[in-house]
Parts: C-alpha cells; sequence; structure tokens
C-alpha cells in the first residue's frame, strides 16, 4: 500500500492515454513529501491501477458524460495534512494530464482518500527491498 486505483467510464479510451495518466499519478505519490521532508509512500508499494466500466450512466444521459473515479488508499499513521497535500496533488496531477480532454468533452474526476483500518492485513513482497537504502 498505497494503492491508487481508478475507474472510468470506457468513453474515456479514445481520449486518454490511461497508462500515461497511471504513470503521472504514481510519479505524484512519490513525489509527495512529508512534514520533515520524508517520502510520504514506499517507491516499492505505491501502485495505480485503472478499470474502465464498460456499462455506465452518467448524470441524464442525454450527453456522452465521462467520468474518472480516484481512490487513494494508505494505510494508517499519516498526518491529516500529508493527507490533504496528496489528494490536491493528485487531483493537480489528473487535471493537468486531463486539460486537453476537458477542453473537448464533458468529463466529471472525482478524488477520494481513505486511510486503511483492515480487520486483517498481510504482505508477501519481492520488490520492497529493490528499494531499500543500504
Amino acid at each position: 500500500m498505497p494503492h491508487l486505483v481508478a475507474l472510468y467510464t470506457a468513453n474515456l479510451e479514445p481520449d486518454v492515454d490511461m497508462s500515461a495518466l497511471c504513470r503521472r499519478l504514481a510519479d505524484t505519490m512519490l513525489e509527495l513529501r512529508d512534514e520533515t521532508d520524508g517520502q510520504v509512500f514506499p517507491t516499492g508499494g505505491t501502485r495505480v491501477f485503472a478499470y474502465p466500466a464498460p456499462h455506465f450512466a452518467v448524470a441524464d444521459g442525454k450527453r456522452d458524460y465521462a467520468f474518472l473515479y480516484l481512490n487513494l488508499r494508505m494505510g494508517r499513521g499519516r498526518s491529516d495534512l500529508v493527507k490533504t497535500r496528496a489528494g490536491e496533488a493528485l487531483l493537480a496531477a489528473a487535471k493537468a494530464e486531463l486539460a486537453p480532454v476537458f477542453e473537448r468533452r464533458l468529463i466529471g474526476v472525482t478524488l477520494q482518500v481513505d486511510e486503511g483500518d483492515e480487520s486483517f492485513g498481510a504482505k508477501h513482497s519481492n520488490i520492497h527491498p529493490l528499494f531499500k537504502k543500504a
């Protein structure tokens, strides 16, 4: 963790390079710093996934509306300031990446930040050790 999941209406596919959007959002997460200038999210645990919704209904359905929902889920322990910074930075990155799309079509974007409170949580990875400082 952290995981950023993007759910989007499939009518965005012709207009948005989702791989580029995912990379931009992941890079934004990796650049975030906390109050002590420490990295907020571990490099090896940062993940962004995007899933199209082939079936959807947006607003009144009278126009070709599009929608992007971003949900950042992170483990507990970060300050409210850091959570706010993360949300603001990710929304700004999404808006910048989607700016040309906003000029051509109607689109809504929602970003939500959630903290984990798992009943059970387990991790197993051979990626994290690649980014441990010696």
